[in-house]
Parts: C-alpha cells; structure tokens; sequence
C-alpha cells in the first residue's frame, strides 16, 4: 500500500531524501517575482449541508431542459431516457470499471461491449463496429483517414451539408498531413450531386455526407454512394441513430463506413459532454479500423467467452502500425446506448423515430403559417428544420429564452449565406403545448 506522509517529521525526512532542508529550498528556481507572498484567498471552511445548498444555488444558474424547452438540436439532443439507463449505470461494477485488458477479469465489461457492437451493426446495416469513438466528430474525422489507408488516396470530398463542428476537427486531424479537402456546396438544403461529380477524381479517398444532414434535409445517400464508388472512393455516412429507426440503414444504401453521434441513445446533455462516437464498416475493412473490436469465442470447456480480438491502437502495437492514436473507449456512456436501444428493441426506436418526424412536421407548418417567418428548404426532414426569420436570430433567442424556450441554432454562425436563419429541431419529448407556445412567442416577436 502507498505510504502518504502526514506529519512535520515526515515532511523533513522526505525533504532530506531529495536533498534540501526546506520547503524555500525546494521552490528556489522559481523565481521570486512569480511566487505568491500570501495566503490563498479562499473562504472560511463550511459544513458539508451548507456547501450543498451553496452548489445546489450555483447550479440553478444554468439553464436546463427539465426547467426549459428546448429545441436545439445541431447535434447535441434533448431525448427522453428511460430510467432503466442511469439504473443501470450506477451499479458499482461499470462505473468503476477499468480498461478490460485481462479478459478474465472483465468478462462483464467485455459483454456489455460486444452487445454494443452488435446493436450498432444491427442499426446502421454494417458488419463489424469497434469499441467507439469519443465523439461523433472524432469518428467521422478517423473514418477519413481509415478510408484513405484503404484506397491509398489523398484527396477527402465532404459535402458542406456535414455539421460544421465537424468539419472543424476533421480539419484539425488533417494538420500537418497532405490530404486536402474538399467541400461541396448545397442547393435547396441538400448536396448538389451534379456538383459533387464534378469534385470526384481518381485522387479521392473518400465522399463524406450525413444523414439526416446539419439542415434535417434527407440527402440522396444512394446516388451520392454510387457517386463515390464510381469515382472509386470510400463513401462515408454520418448517420443520427433515432433517424435509422425509421430510414433505410445507409449500410443498405451501400455506405462502406457509418459513424455518428450516440448521445441520443440515452445519453444526457451533460452541458456538451461525455458523448459516444459510433464507428461501424464492412468486415473486409476490419484491419484498417481505429480502436478496439471485442470478440465472442469458447474457452477450454466450451464455454462462451470474450476477449479483445483487435487492440490496433498506438498503445497496443508499434506507432508506425496504429490505426489511431485514441488512447480509450466510451465504455461506460457506450453502456448506456446498450441499455437504452435493449430497452427500446426495434419497434420502441421506430416509436421514438416516428414522433419526432410528426412532431417536427407539426411545427414547422404552424412556423411557416406565421408571417414573416418561411421555410425555405422543401427537402423532406426528419427533425430538424431551418426557418427565415423576418428578425435577427439573436432577438428570437433573448425573447423566447426570457419565456423558458430554448431557441434554435443560428446558421448564420457557420453559412454567410443563411444569415437569420434558424435550425430548430423537435423531439419525442416536446408537447403541442410546448410547440403551440413556441409559435405563439415567435409570432410576438414579429410584431
């Protein structure tokens, strides 16, 4: 056990050991001119019932979705999360589980892993999926540099229609490479294919488009992917888990990689975080894939039993060898995405997924009967939409936050061209009341 020492004598004897008679001598290279020559200004000591109540205040000035309606989406959604999830992940031995490197040590962390796996390829229509990523935007930025391994191409085409949050980390992982960029611009909210064609050569690694994309619009996935392998490139898919419930999987529309984002999939907000990056390919592919993959097998007696089938990361292997140099998985918020899609099973999912398309084509026909307010894209949507407002953005959100609402996302932050425009999004959990006071306000603000 590790020994911390605790008295005056102690502190000498380490002192001593290391070679300086005190503490002055120890932090002599500092110099004098950088160290503080007072007492910390922290406040008096408080008892454990009062320091609640002080974060329990402090806490009460952020704005929350038990408190707020929110209807912001751009990737971070406000989804209901049946209590059986947090159940779940409380019991002592997931939350306090380490990496599962000795497998008979950690056959319930590995099973739970495996069954993650094995719903995300049930979900997205691929394969084999690996042990996740961070984050949505991490996987989509390794699903470009997996694709280009695979073809031994260079050039990355993504459609302008992809988050542009994650277009910035994609951006930042290519640092330093030779892999330049592409992106192809939108007509009417979705991916100009005519376009797209033109950006495709033998020097394209890889096609990049989302699904459902940042504006909500349905892309045309299918011709956008034969697009791609016409042109000999990787297609990838970045793909919303709640949409798949109702969308054909973009493993059926051909996609060779599907990633995404898995907060919705009974993961809370967390004001921006822990999240779950879902990474998904054909098995063929299984070798040029980041992370780590766990597998089923038998053990001497014939019994089932998992193990890490694949570790391809910089920790497990030569440098030059990795795949990746994500050093962890998501396994405790993966765990969650497990519970919630076992505990929905595939009609539940479609349920969800069915709502959330209804109630976002309820209010976006009550916004577009507003005046001043339009829709312009006529693409069809799943949950998100954009709307032309007749006010800034920045007005709608201080007026419909002074009423409790969260409002939408203001494109004009990412896309010049949509100033005052805004994405709003509705999901299963958002009421007509809600929707109907949403109306109501922006209708006010009109006036």
């Amino acid at each position: 056990m590790e020994y911390i020492p605790n008295t005056a004598g102690d502190q000498k004897e380490m002192l001593r050991a290391i070679g300086v008679s005190s503490i002055e001598d120890l932090l002599s290279h500092i110099p004098a001119g950088l160290r503080l020559k007072r007492d910390l200004a922290l406040p008096e000591p408080i008892s454990e019932l009062e320091l609640l109540a002080e974060m329990h205040t402090l806490g009460g000035t952020n704005a929350n979705t038990s408190e707020y309606a929110s209807f912001l989406g751009a990737g971070a959604y406000d989804h209901f999360i049946p209590s059986i999830v947090p159940h779940v992940l409380s019991r002592s031995e997931f939350y306090t589980a380490y990496t599962p490197y000795q497998a008979e040590m950690s056959q319930g962390s590995l099973q739970t892993i495996y069954e993650y796996q094995t719903l995300i390829c049930e979900l997205t229509g691929m394969e084999v999926a690996n042990a996740s990523m961070y984050d949505g935007a991490s996987a989509m930025a390794e699903a470009a540099l997996m694709a280009t391994r695979i073809t031994k191409r260079e050039e990355i085409v993504v459609a302008s229609t992809v988050n542009p949050r994650y277009r910035e980390v994609l951006d930042t992982y290519l640092f330093g490479l030779k892999h330049p960029v592409h992106t192809v611009g939108s007509g009417h909210g979705v991916t100009d294919l005519h376009r797209l064609s033109k950006a495709l050569s033998d020097k394209t690694a890889v096609v990049i488009i989302q699904y459902p994309n940042f504006f909500g619009c349905i892309e045309d996935v299918k011709g956008i992917i034969e697009a791609a392998h016409r042109a000999g490139a990787i297609a990838v898919a970045v793909a919303d888990p709640i949409a798949l419930g109702l969308l054909k999987s973009p493993g059926g529309l051909g996609a060779d990689l599907v990633v995404g984002e898995g907060q919705a999939l009974g993961i809370p907000l967390n004001f921006g975080g822990p999240y779950l990056g879902f990474f998904a390919t054909k098995m063929e592919h299984v070798r040029k894939m980041p992370g780590r993959v766990v597998g089923a097998t038998v053990d001497s007696e014939g019994k089932r039993g998992y193990c890490l089938t694949f570790q391809t990361r910089e920790q497990h292997i030569k440098r030059e060898r990795a795949t990746s140099n994500i050093c962890t998985n998501e396994a405790l918020v993966a765990l969650a995405a497990t519970v919630y899609m076992a505990a929905m099973g595939r009609q539940g999912l479609r349920d969800v997924a069915g709502l959330c398309l209804q109630k976002a084509a309820y209010a976006r026909q009550k916004i577009s009967r507003i005046e001043g307010y339009s829709v312009p894209f006529t693409a069809p949507s799943f949950k998100e939409f954009v709307v032309k407002t007749p006010v800034s953005p920045k007005g709608v959100q201080e007026r419909l936050l002074s009423e409790k609402i969260l409002s939408g996302l203001d494109l004009g932050t990412y896309y010049p061209e949509l100033k005052d425009h805004i994405l709003f999004c509705v999901t299963e959990k958002r009421t007509r009341g809600e929707i109907d006071r949403l109306v109501k306000v922006l209708g006010e603000v009109r006036s």
